[in-house]
């Protein structure tokens, strides 16, 4: 219910605070959940023995983005072959010097904002609650998922989808406790997340040219309209009033975060270029998720 209440000074400046600071999280956030976060790793001890790929690079393709050595693949020189992977990353970058000005500020605001809020957090908050919190957020996603698997021609995976949304939500306390993580469906499938970015590309439309973007991070212009569609997906989005919308999803993103502090740390440490390693990596783990 609604209240009527008469709107004092100090209500308003504690509103303003309020989506002021929210704002700022997920800003925070976002930066390095969709950018700095989405590649770690670091050279092995010893070349003669594979490396042991970190939970982040599990995430994002290790098998396409690094070689036995521990490095980040690099385009093949000229008159070596190719790969769809190699195609992928090979993306056109006309604006580098614009995409590396919004890679070093979406660096100082994961830096200087996001991650001390993070790491606050996770002082306060044990791991298991946090990943409660993570598996409620995922499985409200559930619409972005859904819709892309059958704009895809992927019925079999939408109904696998559903199946584990409603058990989720039913007997998982509002999707809290993920009790079908070890359920399998009645026939092999390929992985369930989507979004219309992917879509798009498994339509054949290809990455147009990679971009960075403040708050949001790496992408590409494909990419760029399926997250504009992705928002009228997702539920939070029609939050009122906006601000709560804001601190929600900024909440959602801090919770995330808050499990990955020191990956991208480790990136920097371990890259001569962190804006080519973020680059490479997301472009390749892209067109590995198409074809998942």
């Amino acid at each position: 219910m609604m209240s009527h209440e008469k709107a004092t000074p100090m209500h308003i400046l504690s509103r303003s605070l309020l989506a002021t600071l929210a704002l700022t999280l997920l800003c925070s956030s976002v930066a390095l959940a969709t950018g700095a976060a989405q590649t770690t790793t670091a050279a092995p001890a010893s070349v003669a023995q594979k490396p042991e790929a970190p939970s982040l690079l599990l995430a994002y393709g290790d098998v396409d983005i690094w070689d036995e050595t521990g490095q980040i693949i690099k385009k093949p020189a000229k008159g070596e072959k190719m790969t769809m992977s190699d195609a992928a990353a090979a993306t056109p970058d006309p604006l580098e010097g614009w995409n590396r000005m919004w890679f070093g500020f979406n660096d100082k605001l994961y830096f200087w904002a996001m991650k001390p809020v993070a790491q606050g957090y996770s002082a306060v908050i044990p791991e298991r609650p946090r990943i409660w919190v993570g598996n409620f957020f995922h499985n409200l996603m559930f619409p972005v998922r859904f819709v892309s698997l059958m704009l895809q021609g992927k019925p079999d995976a939408a109904a696998v989808e559903t199946s584990r949304f409603i058990g989720n939500t039913a007997f998982g306390l509002g999707g809290f406790a993920d009790i079908t993580a070890d359920s399998k469906p009645y026939k092999p499938i390929g992985s369930t997340e989507k979004d219309l970015g992917l879509t798009f590309g498994y339509w054949g439309m290809d990455n147009g040219m990679y971009l960075v973007w403040p708050f949001i991070g790496p992408s590409s212009a494909r990419d760029t309209v399926g997250y504009a569609g992705d928002y009228f997906l997702t539920p939070i989005s029609y939050i009122h009033p906006w601000y709560w919308s804001v601190a929600t999803k900024g909440y959602d993103k801090i919770n995330e975060v808050s499990m990955r502090i020191g990956d991208y740390e480790s990136l920097k440490e371990a890259s001569v270029d962190p804006y080519e390693a973020v680059r490479d990596a997301y472009l390749r783990n892209r067109y590995k998720k198409i074809n998942d």
